[in-house]
């Protein structure tokens, strides 16, 4: 008969039997339902055959009806090799706990190494580290994704431009690059100071080269502010510090300026006065899996409360034993709950919102350097649930910008 599958699992017994025409009884176990295979005749008075062990009552009760003789002669499969343990009970608890200590140890980061940077910096990444929760001896399950730990350590560390993390088995592999500083060059191009901004000038700070304004007066863009062409012998002696014996030439320097001046900017902007959107509650439900990409078992965190709306994010970390990979992997699955929230706003409120908004759309823009010391609503309206605000922004900033003499004025 054919081999059934998963015989080892189930258990089964090798059996002879002895009689005349023993084929007959194996014929007998057949009707009754007893799957039996590797049937073998090893003479005319015996047969070998196999089997499952949850058939040998069966087996006995026929054998009862009969004149043969049934002889076992092996027991192979999992009940047998359970019941052989069972009375070796103490060898198998180490063999377990042998396991689980090698499996727990495979899991644990080991070593942590940093590359590219100074020794004081690598005393800092390190404590931003151990500050984090990651450190040698602490289990890999519980540490941030390579991804997440770069940012960690870039956020901790101002002083990195860049850092790679890689995870290769109980080891974590830092390479860092620092921030540079470029020194300017010695020597510059002759060049002018221009304004890139129309505006009226607040503040100069010349340290090299002639204003050809002053504070309070009022610059198209282009215009040049300060120049690096000093065509007169005054304007090169003043430079210099000396007389200069030349009648009349030509010196040329690189102009150097700060020039402040207050521009003008105008912004439109809508704020509806009702809006519904999703905020986080502050409740979450872990949940924890093991398994592999086809398929996951749930293994903690299942009998908790579902939310009506929620946000999941999900971590997946590698599973090892000594060095190598196993292909099972620990899931970490977070359930944050949502709750919709709706917000009116009063003209007000929304107004004063709008202003904020657009002060941070243009300081953004401008970037920080750039100072807005005044608004202005040059016309507001309420219609179909916003408030339209047209805005005038005055900002105090440094409008100078290098030109090299040879691209000319």
């Amino acid at each position: 008969m054919k081999q059934e599958q998963g015989t080892w699992i189930r258990g089964y017994l090798t059996i002879h039997v002895i009689g005349s025409r023993p084929e007959l009884f194996l014929d007998l176990c057949a009707r009754n339902e007893i799957y039996v295979w590797d049937i073998h005749k090893i003479d005319k008075q015996t047969c070998v055959a196999n089997i499952f062990v949850k058939d040998l009552l069966k087996i006995k009760k026929i054998r009862k009806k009969t004149r043969y003789k049934i002889q076992f002669k092996k027991r192979t499969g999992l009940p047998f090799t359970w019941k052989k343990f069972k009375k070796r009970k103490a060898l198998m608890f180490g063999i377990v706990l042998s396991v689980l200590f090698v499996f727990f140890l495979s899991n644990m980061v080991w070593k942590i190494e940093i590359d590219g940077v100074r020794p004081e910096v690598e005393k800092q990444i390190r404590t931003s580290l151990r500050a984090n929760g990651v450190y040698p001896g602490v289990l890999k399950f519980s540490v941030e994704s390579p991804s997440k730990l770069q940012r960690l350590v870039l956020d901790n560390n101002p002083e990195l431009l860049w850092v790679g993390v890689k995870e290769k088995g109980t080891t974590y592999t830092l390479e860092g690059v620092e921030k540079t500083t470029i020194s300017e060059q010695e020597v510059k191009s002759p060049s002018n100071i221009v304004a890139n901004k129309s505006g009226v000038i607040v503040d100069m700070y010349v340290s090299k080269g002639k204003p050809l304004v002053k504070i309070n007066d009022f610059v198209e863009k282009g215009e040049i502010l300060v120049a690096g062409d000093l065509k007169t012998a005054d304007a090169i002696d003043e430079e210099k510090g000396e007389e200069n014996e030349k009648e009349e030439g030509e010196y040329q320097i690189a102009a150097e300026a700060e020039i402040y001046a207050n521009t003008w900017y105008e912004s439109t902007i809508s704020v509806p006065m009702e809006v519904t959107y999703q905020a986080i509650t502050g409740e979450v439900n872990n949940k924890y899996y093991l398994g592999g990409n086809n398929q996951k078992v749930p293994i903690w965190g299942f009998f908790q409360e579902e939310y009506q709306s929620s946000r999941i994010e999900e971590e997946q970390n590698s599973i090892y034993f000594f060095q190598w990979e196993l292909p099972i992997y620990f899931y970490k699955k977070e359930v944050y709950e949502l709750e919709e929230v709706v917000e009116k706003r009063s003209e007000k409120e929304a107004k004063e919102l709008g202003i904020r908004q657009a002060k941070i759309d243009l300081q953004e823009t401008l970037g920080q350097a750039a100072e807005i010391t005044n608004e202005k609503i040059l016309h507001e309206a309420s219609e179909n649930g916003k408030v339209k605000l047209e805005l005038y922004f005055t900002v105090k900033e440094n409008i100078a910008k290098i030109q090299d003499l040879s691209q000319g004025d």
